[in-house]
């Protein structure tokens, strides 16, 4: 259950702050009121208002309070009537001691403008406290040779109340020796002195009582009593006589006790008893007799409490030196208390703001008060804070301080300010009072969310999973809380035709990236976009960041062979002379890979052949070419299966198959080469008439043949003057092949293959090399390169 106490103390702060948050534009009056002490709670005081000239609906439209240093509440304001009440009933003896004015002082605070009023309250005293003495019975020793008019001291009566209700006069029963004779001593205090009337006979009468009376003047006045009882004894007729009749003496207040105050001395010209001096206080109230006392014998002061310059600042004692015979002297000790700087600084806080938002200008945090015991430069006092703080102090009233922001704070860069507030008075040794506060900065949304990278590149590698995380992006935020807390999304794409909503999508809270579909890195090698990264503060902010997604190639597309077309109605035959060097060039594989990096690296092997170690094939760029001299018995027609194979993992590879025609010469015709003859050594002579027939008839082919071919011949001449079988310029038609270090035909090598026209099989060509227009260093290079080919099969032509 809540503290009520607490709710309304917290209040009060919260007025007192809002009160001092313009103290350096606030004016102050004074108003002096006066009341009885012991009126009851809620007694009416004076109109504060009416006597300060405000309005009544003044006080209450400007939250009017009352204040005061000791955090005690003995006032109420009413602020509908501006009557200025008592809270508890006043007791000016507990408040003020023996001090004639009793002035209450504390403050009025008002706001809209801010005011601040000093009041000050008399308390004034009524006749409560009757005298009293101390001692109910005295005991008088006069000696009866005492003159007449012989003084004699009586303990003196105390009275709590002051002015005119205080101790007023001394009055005694009626006798036939004394009257009563009232003095004032330095301090002020009254005591009677019992004067002698009449001659003292012991022989007559050695014992005389009477009552004293102390009466006060209040009205009606109040008295108290005490039994004097006199004892007449024989003659004593010298005195005890002080060495001073006033002894001065300061002393600290941090005294030890039981330390000497003073030592004080008197003298008797008797003899015997009544030489003999006892030393006792005389009129000394209850404070004196707890505070110090006499050796009765050597008349040492000492101390017995500790003094306090703050409650007591001096001391009166009279001190009386009385003999064997009954004859005193007296003589009057000044104590003055010195004050120590034994009283710490001390800070009542009023009202404390926490937490503060960041972005706030300069700002109220604390309003406090500070007071020190001590006097003169004891309780003078300097606040302070540490330098290195965004912080300040003010003060607009004495001791009123209010400890400010100097301008708006920065939680990112601190969120938390131990601030301690000293307090040093200005005595030797100095004291301080050191008041430790936590000042929390709350935060605002200031800070944008930033990303850890400026750019992200992502990787995936085509044929991917949908729904596949490829990679996260990540920001923070500086500030705290829901303003800290980011969320992630697709911004837009610059390109509009780019279905990122469909590729891509990213997770808010985490910034984790998923690709939706599959990736085809043929079809789309690298994606850009950017991501947008707000916080949930408000006004929300955000950050973007550019995310680029780039697609690793798989090796899922085999090698495609580009020449020689597989595809076509007859398969490409190619014509090789028998003449040829080892190391010709009989034709190019050229093939390409749809992927790209290791993937799309190409390397050939001669798979098949129809009789290996005739040819072989460049591992490199696919060139098959002779690996030795050909001979007679060679078959003329050779089939070549060649591998082309990629480099990834697994590889994936395709095959060619190469036709190749072994020729006289290229302007002979090709002729189905003859079955082998049998052995003439075994013909018989039929078998001899059938070869001579046969060779008759096939010189008659061959005629016919070599007649058809010249005419051919003849045509193709023309029709190469006509533009027939041209070199094409530029790119090379589809017949043509580049053969290069990279797969295709250098322009080293240029050939035309043409089909015969009427061949019925159409597999007789004619390769015609057209050799460009070549530097001197390209011919020798092409020159090594045929050596590197015959080198790399193990050839050593000479």
């Amino acid at each position: 259950m809540e503290n009520p106490g607490a709710g309304a103390l917290q209040i009060r702060q919260v007025l007192l702050l809002f009160v001092l948050l313009r103290m350096s534009q606030a004016g102050s009056q004074s108003g002096r009121f006066s009341v009885s002490e012991e009126m009851q709670s809620g007694s009416f005081v004076g109109n504060l208002a009416k006597d300060l000239g405000l309005e009544v609906g003044e006080l209450s439209s400007r939250a009017a309070r009352v204040v005061s240093n000791d955090n005690k509440h003995r006032f109420q304001l009413n602020l509908s009537t501006g009557d200025l009440l008592l809270s508890e009933a006043l007791d000016r003896e507990e408040l003020c001691g023996f001090t004639e004015t009793c002035v209450l002082h504390f403050q009025v605070l008002m706001k809209n403008p801010l005011q601040f009023l000093q009041i000050e309250v008399e308390v004034r005293d009524i006749n409560d406290h009757s005298p009293i003495f101390l001692e109910k019975e005295m005991l008088l020793e006069i000696p009866e040779n005492s003159p007449v008019g012989a003084v004699f001291l009586l303990e003196s009566a105390e009275d709590l109340d002051v002015g005119i209700n205080a101790l007023k006069s001394y009055k005694i029963s009626p006798n036939s020796h004394f009257h009563i004779k009232m003095r004032v001593n330095p301090d002020n205090r009254k005591y009677p002195e019992l004067v002698l009337d009449k001659a003292l006979d012991y022989e007559e009468q050695s014992e005389i009582s009477f009552i004293l009376t102390a009466v006060d003047g209040g009205s009606p006045p109040r008295s108290g009593t005490a039994s004097v009882r006199v004892v007449v004894v024989d003659i004593n007729d010298n005195s005890p006589e002080f060495e001073q009749t006033f002894y001065e003496v300061k002393i600290p207040e941090n005294s030890v006790l039981r330390s000497l105050v003073v030592t004080v001395s008197a003298w008797d010209l008797d003899s015997g008893k009544n030489g003999e001096i006892s030393y006792t206080f005389s009129h000394a109230s209850e404070d004196i007799r707890k505070t110090f006392e006499i050796n009765q014998e050597s008349g040492e002061v000492s101390l017995t409490a500790s003094l306090d310059f703050e409650t007591i600042e001096s001391y009166s004692i009279i001190i009386q030196a009385t003999d064997g015979g009954g004859l005193f002297g007296k003589s009057t000790i000044r104590i003055q208390v010195m004050d120590v700087n034994d009283n710490t600084p001390e800070v009542t806080i009023s009202s404390i703001t926490t937490p503060i938002p960041e972005n706030s200008p300069e700002t109220v945090v604390m309003v406090f008060s500070i007071r020190d015991r001590d006097s003169g430069d004891n309780g003078r006092m300097i606040c302070s804070i540490p330098e290195d703080l965004p912080f300040v102090l003010k003060s607009s009233v004495e001791n009123y301080y209010t400890l400010e922001t100097e301008g708006k704070l920065d939680r990112e860069s601190r969120a938390e300010y131990n601030i301690t507030v000293t307090v040093t008075d200005l005595g030797t040794p100095r004291l301080k009072t050191q008041h430790n506060i936590t000042v929390l900065v709350s935060d605002v949304n200031d800070n944008a969310p930033a990303f850890t990278q400026t750019s992200y590149t992502l990787f995936v590698r085509e044929n991917n999973s949908p729904a596949l995380h490829i990679g996260s992006v990540s920001a923070t935020d500086r500030d705290a809380g829901a303003n800290a807390q980011v969320t992630y999304s697709l911004l837009p794409p610059q390109d509009p035709h780019l279905p990122l909503a469909s590729l891509v999508s990213i997770n808010a809270d985490n910034g984790q990236l998923f690709a939706l579909r599959a990736l085809d890195y043929e079809a789309l090698q690298a994606l850009e976009f950017r991501v947008g990264s707000t916080d949930r503060g408000s006004p929300a902010l955000s950050s973007q960041a550019l995310v680029r997604v780039l697609v690793l190639d798989a090796n899922d597309n085999s090698p495609f062979v580009l020449y020689p077309l597989q595809n076509g109605s007859a398969p490409c035959t190619e014509l090789v002379p028998r003449a040829a060097e080892p190391g010709y060039l009989v034709s190019k594989v050229v093939a390409v890979d749809g992927d790209s990096g290791q993937n799309a690296w190409l390397s050939y092997q001669l798979l098949k052949a129809t009789e290996p170690g005739l040819f072989g094939v460049w591992a490199h760029n696919g060139e098959v070419r002779t690996a030795r001299l050909l001979s007679e018995r060679d078959a003329a027609k050779h089939r070549l299966v060649v591998l082309v194979k990629d480099n990834g993992e697994p590889p994936l590879s395709a095959s060619v198959t190469l036709h190749v025609l072994l020729v006289d010469g290229f302007s002979q015709p090709y002729l189905p080469l003859p079955e082998a003859a049998a052995d003439p050594a075994q013909a018989d002579p039929l078998t001899v008439y059938l070869v001579i027939a046969l060779a008759s008839v096939s010189s008659l082919f061959l005629f016919s043949v070599l007649a058809f071919v010249a005419a051919r011949l003849c045509r193709r001449v023309r029709a190469a003057s006509l533009g027939g079988c041209s070199v094409p310029e530029g790119h090379f038609p589809g017949h043509l092949v580049d053969v290069s270090g990279t797969g295709t035909l250098s322009q080293s090598y240029q050939y035309e293959v043409c089909l015969t026209g009427g061949s019925g099989t159409n597999e007789f060509k004619f390769l015609k090399p057209i050799i460009p227009s070549l530097p001197v260093r390209d011919t020798g290079r092409n020159v090594e390169e045929n050596e590197n080919f015959r080198n790399s099969f193990g050839f050593n032509i000479q």
